[in-house]
C-alpha cells in the first residue's frame, strides 16, 4: 500500500510562489533548491518533523492553499512583517487568560491573492517558545569558492578523502571546477599554516583541511594531533572563515580506510558537507546583522583624541611680536 506520502501545494501566480519560498526558508525549512522545467517548476523543503493532517474548515474565512504550524508564532509573525506580507486574520486561543496564551493564530495573503494559515503552540506558559526557529545554512554550493588542503602523507587515505570532498561539493551544485582550488602539504602539521593562508586571502567561502594521522609507537602523534586541531581552529576564529575537519586521527589504517569511503562512510564528503553548511549559515547570519559600516565611534570611545589639535610652538619672533602687542 502507501509507502511513502509526497505533498504538493499547487500555486497559481508565480509572484506567489517565491514569495511563498522566502517564507518557508524564513520559518526554517531547509530548502532542496528548485527544479526548473519547460512547463512547471518545483520548490523542495526538508521539515524537521512531518505529519500529514485532513482540514475541514468549518469558517469560510480561513480557507488557504497552505496550513502551517509553527514552534514559535510570535517569531512568525515578526517574519511576515518584515516581508510586508498582509496579516488579514490574527487570533488567539480564546478560552486562555490574556497571560496564558497557549495558541496563536494568523492569515497571511500573499501578493498574488494566496491565503496561507500559520498557527503556533507554545510550550509553556510565559509566552516563551522553548523550540525557537533556529537559522541554519542550507547544503547548496551554488556559486561559493572552496579552498581544500590537503596533505601528501598518507596519500593512500587522503587521495580517497578528497575523492569524496570533490564528490560531495559537485553533487551540492558546484558548477564551475575553477570555484575549488586544492592546495598540497608535505604532512598534516603543515595544514593550519595553508589554510590560514587561503582564509586570509577572503577568496574563498569555506576552507576544507584533509589529512591522515596514524598512531605510532611514540608520542608524536599526539603532539601532532593536538598542534594541527588547535591550528585550524585557531585559523577559522582568526579570519572569520568556516574550516571544516576532514583529518583522520586513527589508530591503524584498517580504521582509517573503513572512514575514507569503505564501512564508516567517507569523511572527505562528509567534511565538504559541513563546509557548504556554514559557508551558507554565515551568509545568513551576516546578512541579518546590522551593519556597522560608515558609524563613526562616539566622543567618549574615541577619547577625544581625534578632536585634539596641535598647536603650534610659538617660535622666537613670534613671542617677541606678541610681547610688543601687549606693550
Amino acid at each position: 500500500m502507501i509507502q511513502w506520502v509526497h505533498i504538493g501545494v499547487h500555486i497559481r501566480e508565480e509572484k506567489d510562489f517565491q514569495t511563498l519560498r522566502e517564507l518557508l526558508d524564513a520559518l526554517g525549512l531547509r530548502s532542496r533548491g528548485i527544479e526548473d522545467h519547460k512547463t512547471y517548476a518545483v520548490a523542495s523543503f526538508l521539515p524537521s518533523v512531518a505529519a500529514l493532517e485532513l482540514f475541514h474548515r468549518k469558517d469560510g474565512d480561513r480557507q488557504a492553499f497552505l496550513e502551517l504550524t509553527v514552534s514559535d508564532p510570535d517569531t512568525a509573525v515578526e517574519l511576515v512583517r518584515k516581508m510586508g506580507l498582509e496579516i488579514v486574520l490574527e487570533d488567539q486561543d480564546p478560552d486562555a487568560r490574556p497571560d496564558e496564551h497557549f495558541s496563536s493564530h494568523f492569515a497571511v495573503r500573499l501578493p498574488g491573492g494566496t491565503m496561507v494559515n500559520i498557527t503556533g503552540f507554545r510550550t509553556d506558559k510565559t509566552g516563551k517558545s522553548l523550540d525557537p526557529a533556529a537559522m541554519q545554512g542550507n547544503l547548496s554550493a551554488a556559486g561559493k569558492k572552496f579552498g581544500i588542503v590537503a596533505s601528501r602523507f598518507n596519500s593512500f587515505i587522503v587521495e580517497r578523502l578528497l575523492a569524496g570532498a570533490l564528490d560531495g561539493l559537485y553533487r551540492a551544485g558546484l558548477e564551475d571546477p575553477d570555484s575549488i582550488a586544492v592546495v598540497r602539504v608535505p604532512g598534516a602539521f603543515e595544514i593550519p599554516s595553508a589554510a590560514r593562508t587561503l582564509a586570509e586571502t577572503k577568496r574563498y567561502d569555506a576552507i576544507l583541511a584533509l589529512g591522515c594521522l596514524l598512531r605510532g609507537d611514540t608520542a608524536h602523534y599526539d603532539v601532532i594531533v593536538n598542534e594541527v586541531t588547535r591550528g585550524i581552529g585557531q585559523s577559522a576564529q582568526d579570519t572569520g572563515v568556516p574550516h571544516a575537519f576532514g583529518v583522520l586521527t586513527c589508530d591503524t589504517l584498517e580504521q582509517a580506510i573503513d572512514r575514507a569511503g569503505l564501512k564508516m562512510g567517507n569523511k572527505g564528503f562528509e567534511a565538504a558537507l559541513a563546509a557548504i553548511e556554514m559557508a551558507n549559515l554565515k551568509k545568513a547570519i551576516g546578512g541579518r546583522r546590522p551593519s556597522l559600516a560608515g558609524k563613526s565611534s562616539p566622543p567618549h570611545a574615541r577619547g577625544f583624541r581625534g578632536d585634539k589639535r596641535k598647536r603650534p610652538v610659538p617660535t622666537s619672533r613670534s613671542r617677541r611680536r606678541r610681547n610688543q602687542e601687549s606693550d
